[in-house]
């Protein structure tokens, strides 16, 4: 059900559903102007009144009132007290190990993100954090390689690019059981389909260069907690390493924050109906996506978003260098990591955003070398067709 929908059937008054607050969330008419639109801040000092007595800003890496706007904004979209916005959704990440000592244990999942992985092995290892990697929609494995010194459950979901859905209130538990704190990268689902502090996360992370931004013309990243000590932490790291957007950075993620539901809309249209597609297709072996019935938890996907978004990988009976041949002559399709754009995109995970994971792991993860993945785009549904049944055929024949 649309957020529209279910807000409509719960009589939830109009300022307060999805949409309205996408456009309205922490922002107003500029007091000095009436720009409706948050003005670009570029500047990087501010006046002061007197020594240490500023209007509430000092300098613009500390805080910026573009940035305020955004951090309000996603804060609220993500049903949470506190929002911080970095210069990248890595940055983002990195915050959050910031916050932990050497020695502390870290149990994610086995088909996190390439980046994910890498500064959790080849980054944080070397400051002698540790690092589990399970499947964590096993939450018996999850409870068996978690110890006294767990501190973070760090979840994907849906996961990246295996598309499985990961139990959100479940997870939280078993870390909250052990002390340990729960954060979840939200930056497939978006807050307009899924809100893990409602089911019991303690942060919320996302890489605002996908969904969120749009139009594929912006890096940046976010934290939301509801935690006020937290989110302390997260400001002093912020501040302290500098790893901060721009203003301008700060404007177009705004900007793509307010037509998020009308695109995801389609995002999802779309995704739905290439996914029915190519799980009727002869050269394609199995399609990863939560919508549909066949996917092992989809039952999950539907109690737990309010639609299956727009992210979706298959397989196909094909080797490595057929497999990229099918991704390298679609036209209407780019060949290019990232994802969430107005574009549809195509890549193949094990060369290029999973390149960073040894062999032997992508495999045992099922990250297998005929594995394509699609951020599927707002074009026509059609053209998407059958620019893929070209590309599969010409390379497949």
């Amino acid at each position: 059900m649309a957020n529209s929908e279910r807000d409509a059937a719960s009589g939830t008054p109009p300022a307060e559903r999805f949409e309205t607050r996408a456009v309205h969330a922490g922002q107003e008419p500029d007091e000095e102007t009436g720009a409706v639109m948050t003005p670009i801040y570029a500047t990087s000092t501010y006046e002061q009144d007197a020594p240490g007595e500023h209007r509430g800003y000092e300098y613009s890496r500390t805080g910026n009132p573009t940035r305020t706007d955004l951090e309000e904004n996603l804060a609220d979209l993500e049903g949470g007290a506190f929002g911080r916005a970095f210069a990248s959704g890595m940055a983002a990440i990195n915050t959050v190990l910031n916050c932990f000592d050497a020695g502390d244990h870290v149990v994610t999942g086995d088909d996190v993100y390439g980046g994910t992985h890498r500064i959790f092995r080849e980054v944080y290892e070397d400051y002698d954090l540790s690092f589990t990697f399970v499947d964590t929609t096993d939450h018996e494995r999850v409870r068996e390689v978690v110890t006294d010194d767990t501190e973070l459950l760090w979840v994907e979901t849906p996961t990246n690019p295996l598309m499985r859905i990961n139990d959100i209130g479940a997870l939280a538990d078993i870390a909250h059981e052990h002390g340990a704190l729960c954060a979840v990268d939200n930056t497939f689902a978006t807050p307009y389909l899924q809100r893990p502090l409602e089911r019991g996360a303690d942060i919320v992370a996302h890489s605002l260069t996908k969904y969120v931004g749009g139009h594929s013309d912006v890096v940046a990243g976010a934290l939301v907690t509801d935690d006020a000590a937290l989110d302390e932490q997260f400001g002093f790291y912020q501040n302290s390493v500098g790893a901060t957007p721009s203003p301008f950075d700060c404007f177009l993620a705004l900007r793509g924050a307010k037509t998020l539901p009308v695109r995801m809309d389609r995002h999802c249209e779309n995704a739905r109906d290439l996914a029915a597609w190519l799980d009727d297709h002869a050269d394609v072996s199995r399609v990863y996506y939560p919508g549909l019935e066949s996917h092992p938890q989809h039952d999950l996907a539907a109690a737990q978003m309010d639609d299956f978004g727009g992210m979706l990988s298959f397989e196909l009976d094909a080797t490595l260098e057929e497999t990229a041949e099918v991704v390298s002559t679609t036209d209407v399709f780019t060949l290019a990591e990232s994802l969430g754009g107005v574009e549809s995109l195509i890549e193949q995970p094990a060369t290029m955003t999973h390149a960073a994971i040894p062999a032997e792991e992508r495999e045992a993860a099922g990250l297998r070398d005929g594995l394509v993945r699609v951020s599927v785009g707002i074009e026509n549904a059609a053209d998407l067709r059958a620019d893929l049944d070209r590309a599969i055929a010409d390379a497949l024949e």
